[in-house]
């Protein structure tokens, strides 16, 4: 079986932070990378070139497939910040509805900038995202 393209890496989180070009978008990452380990309690790695990831999950699926990938993270990409609440499974539309202007992806939030949302409900939505996964498959830190 192939491994997940996205593995952990040994790149330093605050190097990656201070490379973030747009002044807005790093300042963002450095609220969000303080809120994920708020939340998380867990201290952050770096997943693939781009992902910063805070705990990870252990998952086998029904195929046989298993692999291990980042438990919650988010991405400062070019375009905008990608929250990664995974694995997606549940509705989180009661969340959703509070959180400010953002488009939605299966596992991903996409978000402008963090001045377009509630942090306090992007807290909430991260909290749970977690205890969704959580019920799903083994959750650790990292």
């Amino acid at each position: 079986m192939t491994e997940n393209k996205t593995q952990p890496t040994g790149v330093g989180i605050s190097d990656f932070i201070a490379g973030v070009e747009h002044p807005t978008r790093r300042a963002d990452a450095e609220t969000l990378d303080a809120m994920f380990r708020r939340v998380t309690g867990w201290q952050p790695r770096m997943w693939g070139p781009t992902i910063i990831g805070y705990g990870q999950y252990h998952y086998t699926y029904e195929s046989g497939r298993t692999g291990d990938f980042l438990a919650t993270g988010f991405s400062p990409r070019k375009v905008n910040l990608v929250l990664y609440i995974m694995p997606g499974y549940a509705d989180f539309g009661h969340i959703m509805d509070r959180l400010g202007k953002h488009k939605l992806g299966k596992s991903c939030l996409y978000i402008n900038k963090l001045a377009d949302v509630d942090m306090g409900v992007v807290e909430e939505l991260v909290q749970a995202g977690l205890d969704d996964l959580g019920s799903r498959w083994p959750v650790s830190a990292t």
